[in-house]
């Protein structure tokens, strides 16, 4: 289940990067900062397996790959 914070400003990117709450996860949805459940279960194993594949893929690739942290 998600919730829409309180506060109900239209952000931009850099906006939401700069305001987002800490201690939760959260997600910007046409302009609104929104509260999101965590993963669990089947969703857990699945991105697992994708960042782990996507890991080998960076390191066995010949492509000079660079992640960010936003």
């Amino acid at each position: 289940m998600t919730q829409a914070l309180s506060k109900q400003q239209i952000l931009t990117i850099q906006e939401f990067l700069v305001q987002k709450p800490d201690g939760n996860r959260y997600e910007l949805h046409n302009g609104i900062i929104i509260q999101i459940a965590q993963p669990s279960g089947k969703h857990e194993n699945v991105t697992g397996f994708l960042g782990l594949q996507i890991g080998i893929e960076f390191t066995t690739s010949a492509i000079s790959w660079e992640i960010y942290n936003l």
